[in-house]
C-alpha cells in the first residue's frame, strides 16, 4: 500500500478519522450492554454488530499504517468479523419487530461463516512468526481474501434485504405509536446502512475488476485507498449516531417489552 511509506497530510487526517470512529463505536457499543430499555437481547446483538464494525475498521487501520510490518507477530489477531455484520444485522432488526420470537436450533446455520471466519483467524494468529507471514489474503480464501470479499457482500445485501422484507410486512399489521416509532428508527438504520454499503461495495468491486481484469492495482492511488477506506469507516460512524441516539431515546422508542 502507496500510504505505507508516505506519510502525508491526508494520511494523517484518514488515521485519525478512522480512528475516531473505531473509539466512538466502540464506546457506544460497549454502552448498549449496559442498556436498560429495549429487549437485553437487542441491545446485545447492537452492541455485538457496532464492535464487530469497529475491530474491523481497527484491522483496517493497522493495514493502512503497516502496523503488521513493524510488527508482524501480531498480524492475524482475530479482530476482522465480515462474515458477522449481516446476521447481526438481521437479527438486530428481527428482534426488534418480533419481540416473542424464540431461537430456533436452525438459526445456528448463521453462525457458521462468522465462528469459522473467527477460528481461522485465531489459527493463523497462533502460528509461529515465519510460518504466519506466509499467509495473506488469496483469491479462494472464504475467510480472508477474494473470495470472502465476495461472500460478504453478497451476504450483506441478503440479509439486509430480507431484515427490509420484515420491516414491511410488519408495518402492514396493526401498530401503537410505540411501535410506529420503532419502525421510523428501523428503517432510518437500513436505508442509511444501504446506500453507505453500496458506497463500500462499489469500490471494493471496481478495485476487484481493475485489478483482475485490467492489471491496475489502484491500491497505489492514494485518493482511491483512501475514500475507500472512509466508505468502510462512514458505516462505523453512522451505527455509532443510530446507537447513540437509542441510547439517548431508547426507552421512548424502544420502550421495556
Amino acid at each position: 500500500m502507496i500510504w505505507q511509506t508516505a506519510h502525508t497530510l491526508p494520511f494523517f487526517l484518514l488515521m485519525a478519522a478512522m480512528i475516531m470512529g473505531v473509539l466512538g463505536g466502540l464506546s457506544v457499543g460497549s454502552l448498549h450492554f449496559f442498556k436498560r430499555s429495549g429487549q437485553s437481547r437487542t441491545n446485545t446483538l447492537y452492541a455485538l454488530l457496532l464492535i464487530s464494525f469497529s475491530f474491523t475498521l481497527l484491522h483496517n487501520i493497522l493495514i493502512l499504517s503497516n502496523f503488521y510490518g513493524f510488527f508482524p507477530q501480531y498480524k492475524f489477531f482475530p479482530i476482522y468479523f465480515t462474515h458477522a455484520f449481516g446476521p447481526l444485522l438481521f437479527f438486530y432488526v428481527k428482534c426488534n419487530l418480533y419481540p416473542a420470537y424464540q431461537f430456533k436450533s436452525s438459526d445456528s446455520k448463521h453462525l457458521i461463516l462468522p465462528l469459522l471466519q473467527w477460528i481461522y483467524m485465531w489459527q493463523v494468529f497462533l502460528l509461529d512468526k515465519n510460518t504466519k507471514l506466509q499467509f495473506d489474503r488469496s483469491f479462494y480464501n472464504p475467510f480472508y481474501g477474494a473470495l470472502e470479499q465476495a461472500l460478504y457482500l453478497s451476504l450483506f445485501v441478503a440479509y439486509l434485504f430480507f431484515a427490509w422484507r420484515y420491516l414491511l410486512q410488519r408495518r402492514q399489521q396493526p401498530a401503537s405509536l410505540l411501535e410506529c416509532k420503532q419502525f421510523w428508527y428501523l428503517r432510518k438504520l437500513l436505508k442509511a446502512m444501504g446506500l453507505l454499503f453500496a458506497a463500500h461495495a462499489l469500490f471494493v468491486i471496481f478495485d476487484f475488476v481493475a485489478y483482475e481484469f485490467f492489471s491496475s492495482d489502484l491500491r497505489s492511488v492514494k485518493l482511491h485507498v483512501g475514500i475507500g477506506a472512509l466508505t468502510f469507516a462512514a458505516m462505523v460512524y453512522w451505527l455509532s449516531v443510530y446507537g447513540f441516539q437509542v441510547l439517548l431515546w431508547g426507552r421512548r422508542v424502544f420502550g421495556k417489552k
